[in-house]
């Protein structure tokens, strides 16, 4: 069965859902560029309310290492999930600095990016359409993917379940596809919708 992720934690509000439904992954984005950027600091407050079962990943996008390891040693975050041009250098000084396993994303637009996944010596790679974009790649690409993967990407109730049974990935991973749309009044836009958060994890599993 595969994993399920759901990124782009914002408020306690998604942390009570989280813990309801119980993913085996949720994700605290700490690139400010990201319209869904946590705090550090409230990124530990939520991560004290989320249920010891459920993972929490850490999402950077070319910060300092240093950064990463310290939010890992300060027990924020259980994995580092990499989404930019973080290379294999830079893996290497991340393992100098934690032993948390980690996760670098690729942007799947052709073969030359699915053989880059395949060397990397993350502990997993996440194949993407893009940072964020919402929208999904051809996934014929990652047909015979030879090691566990995350896939993103346009991922929603409505085409979980397929992607699942195409590719059988070692997770799925949903943001935008579990939100509220468009944002209701009394929501900051990013909140998780329940009713879609639920659906979405029905069809997964």
């Amino acid at each position: 069965m595969s994993k399920i992720k759901i990124c782009g934690m914002q408020s306690f509000h998604d942390i009570r859902l989280m813990n309801r439904l119980q993913p085996d992954y949720v994700g605290f984005i700490f690139d400010p560029a990201r319209k869904r950027y946590v705090d550090p600091d409230f990124a530990y407050s939520m991560k004290a309310e989320l249920d010891p079962a459920i993972k929490a990943c850490g999402v950077f996008v070319d910060a300092e290492p240093q950064l990463a390891a310290d939010l890992a040693s300060r027990g924020i975050i259980d994995m580092i999930q990499l989404h930019g041009e973080e290379d294999e250098d830079y893996i290497k000084t991340l393992r100098e600095l934690t032993d948390k396993p980690i996760i670098k994303a690729f942007v799947v637009r052709g073969d030359e990016d699915i053989r880059a996944a395949i060397r990397s010596s993350a502990d997993y790679v996440l194949l993407d359409s893009g940072r964020g974009s919402g929208r999904s790649f051809d996934w014929h690409y990652i047909r015979e993917f030879p090691r566990p993967f995350f896939l993103a990407g346009g991922l929603t109730p409505d085409n979980v379940k397929n992607a699942i049974n195409m590719l059988h990935p070692y997770a799925v991973d949903v943001s935008s596809g579990v939100e509220y749309d468009p944002p209701a009044r009394d929501r900051t836009e990013g909140t998780k919708d329940p009713e879609k958060t639920e659906q979405l994890m029905k069809e997964a599993r």
